[in-house]
């Protein structure tokens, strides 16, 4: 049980520690910084998202015949990447990177509604370490405790940018550090909250599995393709993401397939 304590909480202390950033930096992060902690998660996520969700996945209809073996994988991937799609069309919120949004009257304003972006994108990755941790619980998903340790982590890591992402501007518009640290914190808190209401839920539908399995990629890869990649690759000093997201892509798939087991 603390194992899995553990790799609930792994997630929410990356955006403790990026929030953290208020303290020791006067200003916005370093572009560089900013760029290369982006273009790694974003390649942590990439390959997390095939190793510890699709092959899953798919292994977990391996005895099926003919197309009846990827429907499940397909049909929950598609699901995901449209839950996401739906959220971030119906719900009002900043893009990471957006200035100069139409229809936001004051930085408040826009500080609130970037608050609410990075806390929606925070929910699937909370999903898939909670899908992934159920895999791990339910022992005939392949997925050993290393594999859901692993996307704990790489999860952690991509929250670090988020929680400086709310924090900062929040220290700039005149708030103490301390109260923009907690704001900056808390937009993490749905992880562990969502990773636990999909421990409870697929615990009950174990069937389920391959479609949340794929479903929780979906949503990953729409915040990589959506958010991360875009701010990560425009202005300068684009090619710092590029080479981030190979070193983040290699690490975690050397972590899944040799640690994890896959």
């Amino acid at each position: 049980m603390d194992g899995i304590t553990i790799g609930l909480l792994v997630p929410f202390l990356g955006t403790v520690l990026g929030a953290s950033f208020v303290f020791f930096m006067r200003h916005e992060m370093n572009v560089i910084v900013q760029k290369s902690l982006l273009g790694f998660a974003s390649g942590v996520m990439v390959a997390a998202s095939f190793w510890s969700l699709l092959l899953p996945s798919l292994d977990f209809t391996a005895d099926a015949e003919g197309i009846f073996k990827v429907i499940p994988s397909a049909v929950g991937f598609l699901l995901g990447i449209g839950f996401l799609l739906a959220i971030d069309h119906f719900t009002p919120h900043l893009h990471i990177g957006d200035d100069h949004p139409e229809g936001m009257k004051s930085k408040l304003s826009r500080t609130t509604m970037l608050s609410l972006a990075v806390t929606i994108h925070n929910l699937p990755e909370g999903m898939a370490v909670g899908v992934v941790l159920s895999g791990f619980l339910s022992g005939d998903m392949g997925i050993t405790a290393m594999a859901a340790l692993t996307m704990s982590v790489g999860i952690a890591i991509q929250n670090i940018p988020e929680g400086a992402i709310v924090s900062m501007p929040l220290k700039a518009e005149g708030n103490s550090r301390w109260r923009s640290f907690l704001i900056g914190s808390l937009s993490g808190i749905v992880e562990p909250i969502g990773a636990i209401l999909v421990i409870l839920l697929t615990s009950w539908l174990t069937p389920a599995m391959p479609y949340m399995l794929a479903f929780a990629a979906g949503s990953m890869l729409y915040v990589v393709i959506e958010e991360l990649i875009p701010e990560a690759s425009t202005g300068e000093h684009s090619n710092i993401s590029t080479i981030g997201f190979a070193i983040g892509f290699v690490l975690m798939m050397i972590l899944d397939v040799v640690l994890g087991g896959n």
